[in-house]
């Protein structure tokens, strides 16, 4: 079964998450401590090569008017990266409300700084491909 991934790249993280096998829901599964493109390449490669993935779906941090910021271009690159790496067509997905989503989720669930601070990139990436599986299952 292919799957999508979903990645929050971030300055020094990347989340990870993983659609299930029928691509409904999304899990997250891991976050990449960032060392060099090349180490973060060989981190994704692991985790890439324990599932048949069809597209990456990449974050992209928009500014709040909808411009492209520092950050979004960072991401971009990186998304261009990977799809030469890969081989694999990189989606890019509005993320703008994600983080805050994952943080509030993560406060409602009354979790410490510390645990916070490990879970928001993971949980941020999983809610960037819950929003992208949601919206394919909504177009078929």
């Amino acid at each position: 079964m292919m799957r999508y991934i979903g990645l929050d790249v971030g300055d020094r993280t990347i989340g990870v998450a993983v659609s299930d096998p029928l691509n409904y829901t999304a899990q997250g599964i891991t976050t990449v401590r960032r060392k060099s493109l090349e180490k973060d390449l060989e981190n994704l490669h692991e985790i890439f090569d324990s599932y048949e993935i069809q597209e990456i779906i990449v974050g992209l941090p928009k500014n709040m008017n909808g411009t492209i910021g520092p950050q979004a271009e960072k991401a971009m690159e990186f998304g261009a990266v990977l799809e030469r790496e890969f081989g694999l067509t990189v989606v890019f997905w509005d993320e703008r409300l994600t983080t805050m989503a994952a943080t509030r989720a993560m406060l409602e669930a009354d979790m410490s700084r510390k645990k916070r601070k490990g879970l928001v990139d993971k949980i941020a990436a999983t809610y960037i491909l819950q929003g992208y599986l949601d919206k394919l299952s909504s177009t078929k």
